[in-house]
């Protein structure tokens, strides 16, 4: 394909929702932070280096003794309000617009923790109430 000599309607899809599996004995509260494990379950954020952030769960999810993609769960996409870690990690006005990290399933921090947590999304603003996070 080549570069464009004038202007086009270019294709788009908008998704606000997803509908995504559990994994096995997860339980997913609402507003909750959700990620996908290596597999590709949906997991509440935690530590981890192999998580991916997805959005923020519409509702509680159950999977407590169930297999991987037992029950399946609502998340939202788009720019949500999620905590702001502490210390030499939080997150600043200087951080809008790079990734940010998983601390929990409410928190994000500045930095990956050594190696040691996963991308939470893009950090989209920073007020006194914490981090707006934007989830692609």
């Amino acid at each position: 394909m080549t570069a464009l000599t004038a202007s086009r309607a270019t294709p788009h899809r908008v998704v606000h929702t997803r509908n995504l599996p559990v994994a096995a004995n997860a339980k997913i509260l609402q507003g909750a932070l959700v990620a996908l494990n290596a597999t590709g379950f949906a997991t509440k954020g935690a530590v981890s280096t192999t998580l991916k952030g997805v959005g923020v769960a519409e509702g509680t999810v159950d999977n407590t003794g169930g297999a991987d993609g037992a029950v399946r769960i609502s998340v939202r996409r788009g720019a949500w309000l999620m905590g702001n870690s502490a210390s030499t990690d939080q997150i600043t006005l200087a951080e809008i617009n790079t990734t940010c990290y998983i601390v929990d399933d409410q928190t994000v921090a500045k930095t990956n923790g050594s190696a040691t947590r996963s991308p939470a999304g893009i950090v989209a603003d920073v007020d006194a109430s914490g981090v707006w996070v934007e989830f692609p």
